[in-house]
């Protein structure tokens, strides 16, 4: 168990008072991160906490992209990361320059581009709306009739989108490190081991892993569907820091890491880069800051302005 300083934890709270500031922490985070963050959820949450907070100054606990998203949608705030270096191997697979190309290459196929919102504020800026994993289905199902959509950057979860709307679409080819490293083996494995529990996964995860779920479903419908399932026990297949939200809102189950071939459960290396000590120090020093062209944030913000309005 980690041992936190709670003088620590004084400083940061102090700082965050000084600062007129709100602390937003993605699932994936660590624990002490979570636990003295104003607001722990998925994308999709953290998007429409980031969209209405009063605050000064936003000090985004995940990876780049989402503390890129905060400042898409709060050009005149301060938006801060623990570490600049937290990136994300899905957003890295698909570079806009890349993209942009692509799109010149087919421009004879008119897409319709649905961005996963793991990617670059450049990419954001070329899609026509974005989706996470929680409103996917939703978006995808109410895009135009007579456009071919491309779906980026990732291609299990758009493999997944697929299945729930019956919409053909091009997918990129994309995935987040983390939820490929889930097998067919290893769910096995755990399945044996725990045989009455219940397998919920996330949709990054693989097709093979997908159908060994009893639900499929983001981050935040996790925590809903596990406090009204009646079963005790949980086989969680996604990043490890969501059982330390699961176990501390669902009380009374027993949530079980998800193996990998490799280990026990599985860590995105990028999202436990942030620790309480660079928290505090972005509050005190109001850097690294997240900061972009204007003319690229506003065409950015389209898409994204576009998807909290389809999630209303």
């Amino acid at each position: 168990m980690t041992i936190v300083s709670t003088d620590l934890i004084s400083e940061i709270l102090d700082l965050k008072r000084q600062r007129n500031a709100v602390i937003l922490a993605h699932n994936y985070q660590i624990s002490p991160i979570q636990e003295v963050a104003d607001y722990v959820g998925d994308s999709l949450g953290l998007s429409r906490k980031a969209a209405e907070t009063g605050a000064d100054v936003i000090a985004f606990c995940g990876v780049h992209f989402m503390g890129e998203t905060a400042k898409i949608l709060n050009p005149s705030k301060t938006v801060v990361i623990p570490d600049m270096d937290a990136g994300c191997s899905l957003s890295d697979s698909c570079p806009p320059e890349k993209l942009a190309a692509f799109l010149e290459e087919h421009a004879e196929k008119n897409y319709y581009v649905i961005a996963y919102i793991n990617c670059s504020a450049g990419v954001k800026a070329l899609a026509d709306v974005i989706v996470t994993s929680g409103n996917a289905v939703r978006i995808v199902e109410a895009a135009p009739a007579d456009r071919n959509i491309l779906f980026v950057p990732d291609q299990n979860l758009g493999a997944w989108v697929m299945e729930r709307t019956g919409r053909t679409m091009d997918l990129w080819r994309g995935s987040c490190y983390v939820h490929v490293e889930f097998t067919r083996d290893s769910i096995h494995r755990i399945k044996a081991e725990h045989p009455g529990a219940v397998v919920v996964a996330h949709p990054e995860c693989t097709h093979a892993v997908r159908l060994l779920a009893d639900e499929v479903c983001s981050t935040e419908k996790m925590v809903s569907y596990c406090r009204e399932n009646p079963a005790r026990d949980f086989i969680i297949v996604t990043e490890s820091g969501m059982l330390h939200r699961l176990r501390r809102e669902v009380t009374g189950k027993n949530f079980i890491p998800g193996p990998t071939d490799q280990c026990a459960c599985a860590d995105c290396r990028y999202m436990k880069m942030n620790t309480l000590e660079k928290l505090r120090d972005c509050l005190a020093n109001l850097e690294p800051r997240i900061e972009m062209p204007e003319e690229l944030r506003a065409r950015a913000e389209r898409s994204v302005r576009r998807m909290l309005e389809l999630s209303e």
